[in-house]
C-alpha cells in the first residue's frame, strides 16, 4: 500500500490541497491501495479563506516509506514571505530525509516555496503558479523554474502550477502508477478534462471520444483502451457491444464522431508516445504492445498523423 501524505500548511488554498486529496480518495474506492494521511508543522490551521482545520498529526508522527507520496499545497505569499516560514527547520529537514528515503515530494501551486526553502529544488527543473514563477526564481536562484507547464517532474520531486494542476498532476501520478485507463475513470468520476502533462497536448483521446450516453459504446471503448496489444476484428467488437456489425460502425460513428479505426490508431499512438520515454522497450516491443505489426508500420502511421514529436529513428534500438 502506498501513502499519500497531505501536509496541511497555514494559510493554505483550499482547493491546492482538497482537489489532489479527492483524487486519490476516489482512487481507493475505486480499489487502488492508497491510504490517505493528513499532517501539518502547526496546529490548528487557518486556510487562506478562513476556514479553520481541527487537530491534524503532527509531521513528526508519520511513518513513511519508499515509494510514498507527500504532497505541498500552495499558501498565502504574505506567510511564504515571512520568518516564521523560513524558521520551520525541523519541518525542512524531515522533508530532505524523505526524498533520501525515496519519498515523492509533490507541490502544488506556491507549496513549491517549500521545496525550495528546504534546498531541494536546487539544479532541479520546476514550476509554479505563473504568478509566482519570477519570484521562485529570484528567491531562489539555483534553481531551474519552468514556465507554461502544467507540472514538472525532476528526479523523486513533482512540482505542479497553480490551483487545479494539483489535479493533473495526481491523476498524471495514477496514469503512471495504475495506467491510463484506471486515471481516465477517475478523471470521469470528478467530471474533469484529463490532461496528461507538459509533454503532451492539452487535448486527450481518453476523453474527447467519450462525450455521450450510450454504455455499450462506453465498455467498448474501456476495453480497447485495456487490450491495445489486442487486434479485435469487427465481429468480435460487435459481439461485445452485443450489435450487428453494421450497427456497431453506425452507431459508433454516432456517438463518437470519428470511426473505430481511426479512434484505435489515436489510442495506439497516444501509447506509443507515452511509452518512448521507457528507455528499457525497444521500438519493435513498443509497437508490439501497441498493437501495429512492428516498429516500420509504427513509424509510417505516426509520420501519417502529422505529430509533430520526433518518433525514435532505430526500429531496433
Amino acid at each position: 500500500m502506498a501513502q499519500v501524505i497531505f501536509v496541511v500548511p497555514p494559510r493554505v488554498h483550499v482547493l491546492d490541497l482538497t482537489g489532489p486529496v479527492q483524487v486519490f480518495y476516489e482512487a481507493a474506492e475505486y480499489g487502488a491501495d492508497y491510504q490517505l494521511t493528513y499532517c501539518s508543522f502547526e496546529s490548528p490551521v487557518t486556510s487562506s479563506a478562513g476556514l479553520n482545520f481541527g487537530a491534524v498529526l503532527p509531521f513528526t508522527e508519520v511513518q513513511t516509506q519508499s515509494g510514498d507520496f507527500i504532497f505541498l499545497p500552495g499558501m498565502e505569499m504574505e506567510y511564504i514571505r515571512s520568518d516564521r516560514f523560513k524558521g520551520e527547520t525541523v519541518f525542512f529537514d524531515w522533508l530532505r530525509n524523505q526524498q533520501a528515503k525515496g519519498v515523492h515530494l509533490c507541490s502544488v501551486c506556491t507549496g513549491a516555496f517549500i521545496l525550495a526553502q528546504a534546498g531541494l529544488l536546487d539544479g532541479r527543473k520546476c514550476t509554479t503558479h505563473w504568478k509566482r514563477i519570477d519570484e521562485l526564481q529570484t528567491t531562489y536562484p539555483r534553481l531551474i523554474a519552468q514556465t507554461d507547464r502544467l507540472f514538472v517532474k525532476d528526479g523523486n520531486n513533482y512540482t505542479s502550477a497553480g490551483i487545479t494542476a494539483g489535479i493533473d498532476l495526481a491523476l498524471a501520478i495514477l496514469e503512471e502508477q495504475q495506467g491510463a485507463l484506471f486515471a481516465t475513470k477517475i478523471a470521469r468520476e470528478l467530471v474533469v478534462y484529463f490532461r496528461r502533462g507538459a509533454d503532451h497536448s492539452q487535448k486527450s483521446v481518453y476523453l474527447d471520444y467519450r462525450n455521450h450516453m450510450n454504455v455499450a459504446i462506453h465498455q467498448m471503448q474501456d476495453w480497447l483502451i485495456a487490450n491495445m496489444e489486442v487486434k479485435a476484428t469487427l465481429e468480435e467488437l460487435a459481439e461485445m457491444a452485443n450489435m450487428s456489425t453494421r450497427n456497431l460502425t453506425r452507431t459508433f460513428r454516432k456517438e463518437t464522431g470519428t470511426t473505430i479505426h481511426d479512434y484505435t490508431t489515436q489510442l495506439r499512438l497516444e501509447l506509443a508516445r507515452t511509452l518512448q520515454h521507457n528507455p528499457g522497450m525497444t521500438m519493435e516491443a513498443i509497437a508490439a504492445k501497441c498493437g501495429f505489426q512492428d516498429a516500420r508500420q509504427l513509424r509510417r502511421i505516426w509520420q501519417k498523423s502529422g505529430n509533430t514529436t520526433t518518433v525514435r529513428y532505430s526500429v531496433s534500438s
